[in-house]
């Protein structure tokens, strides 16, 4: 992991449906699949490497842990500590997941804010959230 901040990075992927929007989140292996609560559920996100651009970082774990090779857009939060990206996926892309997640769910923002925890998570979901609705 970096020793200088931001520590790491979280990608906040959607896409647009007949529904509205819906966002990809992914369920951690780690503590099986019936684990809930913090950290179960979370957005594309990891650790950046020593001296790693942060952009370089979004990339590499969005690819590592989705299979996708997406557009990623800084949104400026974050910075201090975890920097927050989002892109934007078509409805035919297909998501493969790494080792490190059992399974993915597409689901509505109230869904996303529901499973995502801690609130640290949850308040970058909505943040893109409110960034996508402004810029249409």
């Amino acid at each position: 992991m970096s020793p200088d901040p931001p520590f790491g990075t979280s990608i906040i992927v959607y896409r647009r449906a007949q529904q509205g929007i819906k966002f990809l989140i992914l369920h951690r292996a780690q503590d099986g699949p019936a684990q809930e609560g913090d950290w179960a559920w979370t957005p594309p996100s990891g650790a950046r490497l020593p001296n790693e651009p942060v952009d370089e970082c979004a990339r590499r774990e969005l690819q590592e842990e989705t299979g996708l090779t997406l557009p990623i857009h800084a949104t400026g939060r974050g910075l201090e500590i975890w920097a927050i990206y989002h892109a934007e996926a078509s409805a035919d892309q297909i998501v493969t997941l790494d080792a490190e997640h059992d399974r993915h769910e597409w689901v509505t923002l109230d869904e996303a804010l529901t499973r995502c925890h801690p609130a640290a998570v949850a308040e970058g979901i909505e943040y893109v959230a409110r960034l996508i609705q402004t810029q249409g």
